[in-house]
């Protein structure tokens, strides 16, 4: 019986891929691959944990890659995706790990993940917390952005900010324009000056470099996620989120 180790690269193609034996043109005949090939596959029927192994070993290689990436991409825009004037800031602004979120105001898995932060807000008192708006699910998205970049404009301390947001986000009914001036204005901000506004250099230039970041790093969803050196897409839920954040502060899950 071959050894699984002198078998490793061919069973390893021929899992991941259904690749035929790799082999030079000198190396072997047509009839000799067929039959290193009929071997192998003989082998993998009754050794069905070859292939789990060569499963595993990708998904692990797939993810390595995929980190990689991320923190390639996060390294080359950190300045824009942490720190850019045009986001709006909420938590510490000083705080030891920065939780940047980008949402859209049609999405309904932003409104779970608007909870989600707003616990996380209040258990963790270092936390520096950036939303990004991300409208692509609708022109009814876009206009409510254009509102919230107006609202981030005219309350630069966030306050109003997140009660705007809460109110828009966590309302019912398709977001638009006329929903999102409704929920400023019960925030307690000016809206004519939220209407002048809008048509500003600064609101277009919000949103294509928000839309930029996130091309950039690969997300097109909501709510995604930028905790340290991780990209995070979907709603994972407040552990998923705790746990990313704890990676960023200390290398593990649980500091």
């Amino acid at each position: 019986m071959p050894s699984l180790r002198l078998l490793a690269p061919a069973l390893f193609a021929l899992a991941m891929f259904g690749a035929a034996v790799p082999a030079s043109a000198d190396s072997f005949s047509d009839a000799q691959r067929t039959d290193i090939e009929t071997i192998i596959k003989n082998y993998l029927v009754s050794h069905p944990e070859v292939l789990e192994e060569a499963m595993a070993e990708l998904s692990k290689r797939q993810a390595a890659a995929e980190t990689q990436k991320h923190e390639a991409s996060i390294a080359q825009n950190a300045d824009a995706i942490f720190n850019s004037p045009r986001q709006v800031v909420l938590g510490n602004k000083d705080g030891d790990v920065t939780f940047v979120e980008f949402f859209d105001y049609n999405c309904g898995y932003c409104k779970r993940a608007m909870d989600d932060m707003l616990t996380i807000m209040k258990s963790d008192p270092k936390l520096k917390v950036v939303l990004k708006e991300f409208p692509v699910l609708s022109q009814g998205s876009v206009e409510a952005a254009q509102v919230a970049v107006a609202v981030r404009m005219q309350d630069p301390t966030g306050k109003k900010y997140l009660d705007f947001h809460q109110r828009l986000l966590g309302g019912r009914g398709a977001a638009d324009k006329a929903r999102a001036i409704q929920a400023a204005k019960e925030a307690g901000l000016d809206t004519a000056r939220i209407e002048k506004d809008i048509a500003s250099p600064e609101v277009r230039a919000t949103i294509e470099e928000n839309f930029k970041l996130a091309e950039a790093m690969g997300m097109n969803g909501t709510p995604s996620y930028v905790i340290g050196k991780q990209i995070v897409i979907g709603a994972v839920g407040v552990e998923g989120l705790r746990e990313k954040i704890g990676i960023a502060r200390c290398g593990k899950a649980t500091c």
